[in-house]
């Protein structure tokens, strides 16, 4: 572990010194300093081993040695952009559209999954001549302007924040918490009608609707699951008014479904996108994107006159680490394991829910899997500083979780691929040992668990690990109630 160049307290003042105040990390009062990982592990410097629920991005496992010796070895020979003419770029592109449907046949290479969302705005406004973007409710795209507009996730944390008059915002699919439930009996066309009422709602207005943007599970917005059907009727509705349809696969691609290669096959083999982002997950911790259309899209995108030029997009040393993953993920069946250990996953939490009150819903496919943790069952009251206080356990006892969603109380598990069943068994473990404590200091117990609030709600809150204010509950600890205050006391001043 001979990676860290200053002590740790060294390292954090430097920071503070020197990056962002915005740029937050997990686990705010108590950071991690992490300086080596390997599969689904990761070790700070002191040598500790975590076990990471987190990392979308090392999707094939940290420092996968064939994607660290493709990389390297393209170095050695050669990295330049992609005005010249080079094997890695055609071959990978091929590779890459060979898992999509036969429509979705032209590739533009970015560097990050922003990136990526971005140029699909631009090539929908060019094609269509429109201007208009229908998203989703809690959705994030990316980090820059284009897409923070499109992104209620994020321009809903601002007060100061002003909604693009172009941008119009539908109810996410979430037959959880949503309008519509799973008691609806038909849910997926629920919410594709509140689309087509918005395509004519914008209509009347004069406006003219350019695409309709959703990633194909919503992971920030709370690991939801639309409900099958639902991407057909709105795709329907949006090219009966003249737009396209994008589907962002930037942390649910490259087979982490388990039953299917991209996210948006779980709609069925009816339903193909206009459009298709990827990232993250590409170039397992490189920074790669892409996004792949189809050839009347791309063409009206060259009608423009507009040369479009990436330097580092597409750069052979990119494109050999991209197969090279694509590799790994055959070689090792990841996608058959995340079938499989998805499962067994589901199902662990699944017992968990009839167990503890306090699990008020398990969704998910594959290695992609959201537990929401509520303290009332009908009013679903979010138990949000419950799930904050189960992350921060596990990170004591060396597993990294984290916790999203509109009210951060969702448990999200989007670990490596290689996660085993072995790894799903600890922590499901710990987290039932979590909530069994916690249920215990709020006077919770299964008979009661419909109806469940605490005075504790008026306490002040500690932050969650991305450095949120919880707005929801009190999270208790083992021990006193005085013995938790002192602890969240502490939390705060870190």
């Amino acid at each position: 572990m001979s990676a860290e160049r200053f002590e740790k307290k060294k390292t954090i003042d430097l920071r503070k010194k020197h990056i962002g105040p915005s740029c937050k990390i997990f686990f705010s009062h108590d950071p991690i300093k992490i300086v080596q990982a390997k599969g689904q592990y990761m070790y700070d410097e002191k040598g500790q081993r975590y076990l990471d629920c987190i990392n979308n991005v090392a999707h094939v496992g940290h420092c996968h040695p064939d994607v660290v010796k493709a990389g390297a070895q393209q170095m050695e020979l050669l990295n330049t952009n992609s005005r010249f003419l080079h094997d890695n770029l055609v071959s990978y592109a091929q590779r890459l559209q060979a898992t999509l449907p036969g429509k979705l046949a032209v590739c533009y290479f970015v560097n990050s999954g922003s990136e990526a969302n971005d140029l699909a705005l631009r090539l929908a406004w060019q094609y269509t001549g429109h201007k208009d973007i229908i998203t989703l409710d809690n959705a994030y795209h990316g980090h820059v302007s284009s897409l923070i507009d499109i992104s209620p996730y994020k321009f809903h944390q601002s007060s100061d924040a002003e909604q693009n008059q172009y941008v119009h915002v539908a109810p996410s699919p979430d037959v959880y918490r949503g309008k519509y439930r799973g008691e609806h009996p038909d849910p997926a066309t629920a919410y594709a009608d509140e689309v087509k009422d918005m395509v004519h709602r914008v209509h009347k207005k004069g406006g003219k609707i350019a695409a309709f943007i959703a990633e194909s599970l919503q992971s920030c917005g709370g690991q939801v699951i639309p409900p099958q059907g639902y991407f057909q009727q709105v795709a329907q509705h949006v090219r009966e008014a003249g737009g396209i349809f994008i589907a962002d696969e930037v942390q649910v691609g490259f087979g982490r479904v388990g039953t299917h290669f991209w996210a948006f096959q779980l709609q069925g083999e009816d339903f193909v996108p206009d459009i298709v982002t990827m990232g993250k997950p590409i170039g397992n911790g490189h920074p790669m994107s892409c996004v792949v259309t189809t050839k009347e899209v791309a063409e009206a995108f060259m009608s423009s006159g507009m040369e479009y030029f990436n330097t580092f997009g597409g750069n052979p040393v990119s494109c050999a680490i991209g197969m090279a993953v694509l590799d790994v993920i055959v070689k090792e069946d990841l996608q058959g394991n995340a079938l499989r250990v998805g499962r067994y996953l589901t199902n662990l939490l699944e017992k968990q829910k009839e167990k503890h009150p306090l699990v008020g819903d398990i969704r998910g496919r594959g290695l992609f899997v959201g537990l929401e943790l509520v303290k009332d069952r009908l009013k679903l009251t979010p138990a949000t500083a419950e799930a904050q206080e189960v992350i921060y356990r596990l990170k004591e006892q060396y597993i990294l979780l984290s916790a999203d969603g509109p009210h951060r109380n969702v448990l999200k598990f989007k670990p490596p691929m290689c996660f085993t069943t072995e790894d799903a068994d600890l922590v499901v473990e710990k987290i039932d040992h979590i909530l069994t404590e916690l249920e215990e200091a709020l006077g919770l117990k299964s008979h009661n668990a419909l109806s469940v609030e605490n005075e504790s709600n008026k306490r002040k809150l500690p932050t969650d690990e991305n450095g949120h204010q919880c707005h929801s509950g009190l999270a208790h600890n083992r021990g006193s109630s005085q013995e938790v205050l002192n602890k969240q006391t502490k939390r705060l001043k870190t």
